[in-house]
């Protein structure tokens, strides 16, 4: 979203950020040309004066309220309705699945003749499947009622836009794929950044690179064990860069399969192009996905890639195995046998860079304008 902000503006359109609290790593990269508009979200429960509003939805909106953890970003409505009333903006564009839902749900409840495009970035019938939460579990039935209500659904690949249709029951034309706008020429430069560290000095082993949040979808106990494989074959480092709740989980299983000593979890980094410029094989183990963002970035990086076949997005990155070698999900010795192979045999840098074009930030634009502006 930051890329497309960025860009959009850099071409003269006005382009508010609407954030329902400003927080998060990414704020000192946000440029002057891009309004700030923060709604201040304390809650979810600031979203029931508004619900009693909407009584065919009031329902299905209380049973997610009443959970313990109910998504805050569902407090953001009121302020949003406001800010549609007082700004009337041409377009706005949501992202991910409760922000869609209030972005739906402040449409509704406001007058202004704003064109409504909701993006969504996973595959939604897995993603329900695994959900641990009961307010997820519920999601699907509220998105059904409400995604109708958008001008236009974006997808991130051609498998969520499949499975949209499916799942969701929108009709095919009313669903675009767009890919994320990933590439950008600064990657290049980024990637070639100082960076000390002690796993990438001359003469040491391959590391083996992660990167994602640390739950279960990202499945990096799958990675870990297909890296103690690897390192039963020959000597190698995993990096697994990224913050969350599994992190103690994932380090006692290191120590339970003595491989501890050649495993890190250092958290966030700012940069995580330096890594992918130097390390040996990034590794994607997701049990599903919608278009993984770092699987393009590490192609832009030119660093080589073992990754799940999940639904959805790594086989249209990697074009079927073209770009990649895909693997089960699930199958920690087919990941395995998969990175050894790519380091002993790694494909050409340079082809990697290549394939990561397709994902650019132009073309993202481009299209992006397009359904906004009501094409």
């Amino acid at each position: 979203m930051l890329n497309l902000a960025t860009a959009l503006a850099d071409q003269g359109h006005r382009i508010d950020l609407v954030m329902g609290r400003k927080e998060g790593h990414f704020l000192d990269e946000i440029p002057d040309n891009v309004n700030i508009i923060d709604l201040k979200v304390r809650s979810a429960y600031q979203l029931l004066p508004a619900a009693l509003k909407m009584p065919r939805v009031a329902g299905a909106l209380a049973s997610i309220l009443s959970r313990p953890k109910a998504p805050w970003i569902l407090g953001a409505v009121p302020g949003l309705t406001a800010y549609l009333n007082q700004q009337r903006p041409a377009a706005l564009l949501s992202a991910l699945s409760y922000p869609n839902i209030a972005a739906v749900l402040a449409r509704r409840l406001s007058p202004a003749a704003t064109r409504l495009v909701i993006s969504v970035h996973n595959h939604l019938s897995v993603a329900t499947a695994q959900a641990g939460k009961a307010a997820d579990k519920n999601f699907p039935h509220l998105a059904r009622r409400l995604y109708p209500e958008a001008d236009r659904v974006v997808a991130v690949s051609d498998g969520v836009a499949a499975d949209l249709a499916q799942t969701m029951r929108l009709p095919p034309a009313r669903i675009r794929t767009i890919y994320n706008p990933v590439f950008r020429p600064d990657i290049v430069t980024l990637a070639q950044a100082p960076l000390e560290h002690a796993w990438f000095v001359p003469g040491a082993p391959p590391v083996v690179l992660g990167i994602g949040k640390l739950k279960p979808q990202k499945d990096f106990g799958g990675l870990i064990r297909a890296f103690a494989r690897v390192r039963a074959a020959r000597p190698a480092r995993l990096l697994i860069l990224g913050e969350g709740p599994q992190r103690e989980t994932l380090l006692s299983l290191a120590r339970q399969l003595s491989v501890a000593d050649d495993i890190a979890l250092p958290g966030f980094v700012a940069n995580p192009f330096a890594y992918l410029g130097r390390a040996a094989v990034f590794a994607l183990s997701s049990a599903w996905e919608g278009l993984p963002t770092v699987v393009i970035e590490a192609l832009a990086c030119g660093c080589p890639i073992v990754s799940t076949d999940c639904p959805s997005g790594p086989a249209e990155i990697l074009d079927g195995g073209m770009y990649g070698r895909l693997v089960p999900v699930g199958d920690d010795a087919a990941l395995a046998n998969a990175i050894l192979a790519t380091l002993d045999n790694p494909p050409p840098r340079d082809r990697l860079r290549d394939r990561a074009q397709l994902f650019s930030v132009d073309c993202a634009v481009e299209r992006y304008l397009d359904v906004l502006l009501g094409n």
